[in-house]
């Protein structure tokens, strides 16, 4: 079953660029899906998140911010189960 991962940023963001990168990555080992939302569109977003961005969230879970590990997020995937498929 494929997962939605929510990547919480906004446009000219340097970090957030890379986490985006880092997810599309791991997209071709596991079976997610990216939503991107920019939360410069949403004041109660901006207020949550401003100085954290960039955020990867997955079933409600805020897996990390800020500098995004690729490794780190890749083992969070396989401690949620999500469905390996490479």
């Amino acid at each position: 079953m494929q997962k939605t991962v929510k990547l919480y940023s906004r446009p000219r963001c340097h970090l957030c660029e890379t986490a985006r990168e880092i997810l599309e990555d791991l997209q071709t080992k596991w079976n997610i899906t990216i939503e991107e939302i920019n939360i410069d569109l949403d004041d109660e977003l901006v207020e949550k998140y401003g100085i954290m961005i960039p955020v990867i969230e997955l079933d409600g879970e805020e897996l990390q911010y800020g500098i995004i590990n690729k490794k780190f997020i890749d083992e969070a995937f396989s401690r949620k189960n999500i469905e390996f498929i490479s």
